[in-house]
């Protein structure tokens, strides 16, 4: 079911390599579910989805997002052979709001406690930044998912 003011779900994917922190996991499934976003998750997780902390806040939403679930990232980068995988990364020198997202696009974002592998990192032709603070480590997940989400959304007309 989607909101009355909303598009039906958009073809942009966000996806999650190894997520490590239930809470992120469960609050970006809430996102996704009301955006009519796809969430792909990349295993292994740090955790399992009967976790009482992932379950406590992903509540109902569960059952109103389309989660696809990939063995690993080879299996996840053959999966997207047709489509662009942007990277989020602080290591990345291009801006998000500088960048151009279509439609199919699939926004991935690394494990809270590591980000990705440079294996995954050299893989990747798109990798984007959101400024911060010079001084400050970084934004939490789920706040870099909602920006960059909604820019993405903003840009293809999906809002």
């Amino acid at each position: 079911m989607t909101h009355p003011h909303s598009k039906s779900s958009t073809l942009i994917k966000v996806a999650l390599y190894e997520p490590d922190i239930p809470q992120n996991t469960a609050a970006i499934v809430r996102l996704c579910a009301c955006f009519g976003v796809r969430l792909d998750i990349i295993e292994p997780c740090g955790f399992f989805l009967s976790d009482k902390r992932f379950k406590r806040v992903v509540m109902d939403y569960i059952n109103e997002c389309k989660i696809k679930s990939f063995k690993n990232f080879t299996e996840f980068k053959k999966d997207k052979k047709s489509e662009r995988i942007i990277l989020m990364t602080t290591k990345a020198k291009r801006k998000y709001f500088d960048f151009k997202f279509n439609q199919n696009d699939t926004i991935l974002f690394g494990r809270e406690s590591a980000g990705v592998p440079q294996s995954v990192h050299k893989s990747v032709d798109y990798k984007l930044i959101i400024p911060i603070q010079k001084k400050i480590r970084s934004l939490n997940i789920v706040s870099s998912v909602a920006i960059t989400l909604a820019e993405a959304l903003k840009q293809n007309q999906c809002l």
